[in-house]
Formats: C-alpha cells, structure tokens, sequence
C-alpha cells in the first residue's frame, strides 16, 4: 500500500501518560509509541519530566516510572529486551503496549497519520506533545 499516500505511509501512535496517583486521575506525558504496519516498525520514545512528576505526587517513584519507560522501549526493539514479547511481530508489540491498562505508566488513545519517516515522527510527536 506505500506509494498511495505520495510516499508517505499510515501510522499509528499513542501518547504514555504517567498517572502516579490513579485515584486522583492527575497524568503527565512521559512518551510516544508509534507504529508504522507497512514498514514493519514500533518504536517507543520517552522523556519523564521529574520536575512534573513531583508535583503531582512528591512521593512519586522516580526510578520505578523510569524502569516501566524503559521497558516499553525494550518491547518495540523486540528480541531479548522485548522478554515475552520477544518473538512478536511489530504489530502486536504495539497492540499489547496500546491495551488499556490500570497502572502508573498508561497508554492514551491511538491516533493516526501519513508519514515518510516513522522513526522522525516519534522525535516530531515526544518533542511536540511531550517535551
């Protein structure tokens, strides 16, 4: 199907959110994980804002929220970093990592796009909607 879009292929992408207190509903983005079918590729990017993240919970694990960050990253490189996921394709990565889910790190809703460079458009989205 590339080559309909004058190059550019769909994609898709959900924001991470970090929500150190569910109860009170409070959430900062933390990442972006995006996902390219026609290409094959997920690939998450994350940048935690402690500053942020303090002062919504002072009590925040810091070092436990920078560890469930990594983790995503490590899933959409698949392989050994991926643990259970390591023998899925791209698209299931990302399905799993997109499943909503009652924990501090949270997936937000999946948005679409065309794009030529899916690996730039995750530096494009965390700069735009993280940073």
């Amino acid at each position: 199907m590339s080559g309909l879009h004058n190059g550019r292929d769909v994609f898709e992408y959900a924001l991470l959110k970090v929500v150190p207190r569910v109860e009170r509903g409070e959430m900062i983005n933390a990442g972006v994980v995006v996902y390219c079918r026609a290409r094959r590729f997920v690939e998450a990017r994350t940048h935690l804002d402690e500053g942020r993240l303090r002062a919504l919970d002072a009590t925040a694990d810091v070092e436990g929220v920078k560890a469930a960050l990594r983790a995503v990253e490590g899933i959409c490189l698949g392989g050994e970093r991926a643990g259970q996921a390591a023998g899925d394709d791209a698209g299931r990565r990302f399905r799993w990592l997109i499943a909503p889910r009652s924990t501090v790190v949270q997936p937000g809703p999946v948005h679409t796009g065309l794009t030529v460079d899916p690996s730039g458009e995750a530096e494009r989205l965390l700069d735009l909607l993280v940073r």
